[in-house]
């Protein structure tokens, strides 16, 4: 009997892989280096190997898994069709079919990677007791999932949940990642946080911590909770944007929880101060009943919602 899955995230830099049971609990998790020269072309082959060299350490065999769940960086569609991924040099191709030859027949299951953690955090994180929800991932990037009555929605190409790239700022001079201008990831983002921070310094005279060390979102939430005049000003013009975004997201999704994580989210409850005012001001009275929870899987997200896609 297949009583076991893997759950596996395919970043950049790494791979993590986890072993799981069919009941959630993980067993094992590793990683393994994400080859990305060459088109990517060894990325599959060594995940099939180390899967298969887990199953030999733990003395199992291809029957006893019930499936493989792949996370990855780019758009895939419900089919597992991925629509590229520009990080790992792949183009479009059936990563269903792909891996499940490399693994001798082993159903697969693939998705995004932000999809694929928002399950996660549905099944045993932050949005636990949940079956319709928007995860909010503020890293580098704003990525974004979204869970409809306990399923991904993937969209028709797989880009469902890019919700770093709604448009909320009119007035935006430097473009975006994705090539446009005013995206929800210039201002919400690590990264647009910084930016945030120090259009801020340089417009105003005003005294601040920040003058004096490096800027990150980081020390700007740490400048906030020092009470930090400045810090709180740029706090506000984040929660602002972000607000607003997820205002949007709710009037289309209706979610019962936002559950927010990523890099950003290591502030703590405190984000919630600065999101909730603009959200609960611009959001349809019909989808107000929702909660904010901060995402509590960290970067094992990828590799729960992976298993979660085969159980």
């Amino acid at each position: 009997m297949a009583n076991y899955v893997f759950g596996v995230d395919v970043g950049g830099t790494t791979v993590k892989l986890g072993l799981f049971d069919t009941n959630g609990e993980v067993l094992d998790k590793w990683e393994i280096p994400t080859r990305t020269e060459n088109g990517g072309c060894n990325i599959l082959p060594d995940i099939a190997a180390s899967i298969k060299s887990k199953l030999t350490e733990r003395n199992l065999t291809k029957e006893d898994v019930a499936g493989v769940g792949v996370g990855v960086p780019g758009p895939v569609d419900g089919n597992g069709i991925v629509h590229k991924a520009v990080n790992l040099g792949w183009n479009r191709f059936d990563l269903k079919e792909e891996l499940t030859k490399l693994l001798d027949g082993v159903r697969v299951e693939g998705g995004n990677d932000a999809n694929v953690a928002a399950l996660g955090e549905m099944w045993k994180g932050g949005g636990q007791g949940h079956k319709n929800l928007v995860a909010v991932t503020l890293g580098t990037g704003v990525g974004g999932g979204i869970i409809i009555n306990g399923e991904i929605m993937t969209g028709a190409a797989g880009a469902g949940g890019e919700i770093g790239h709604i448009h909320v700022e009119d007035h935006e001079t430097e473009k975006c990642g994705c090539g446009n201008l005013g995206c929800l990831e210039e201002y919400a983002s690590a990264t647009g946080i910084t930016r945030l921070a120090n259009r801020a310094l340089q417009a105003s005279d005003k005294e601040s911590v920040l003058r004096n060390g490096e800027v990150s979102a980081k020390t700007v939430f740490d400048a906030v909770k020092a009470g930090d005049e400045l810090a709180i000003e740029v706090a506000e013009k984040f929660g602002e944007y972000l607000g607003k975004g997820l205002a949007v997201i709710a009037g289309i999704i209706n979610p019962e929880i936002f559950v927010i994580g990523g890099g950003v989210s290591k502030a703590g409850e405190v984000l919630f101060d600065y999101i909730k005012p603009s959200f609960y001001e611009t959001v349809f009275h019909g989808c107000k009943d929702v909660e904010f929870a901060l995402a509590t899987l960290g970067n094992d997200a990828g590799i729960y919602g992976a298993a979660k896609m085969v159980i």
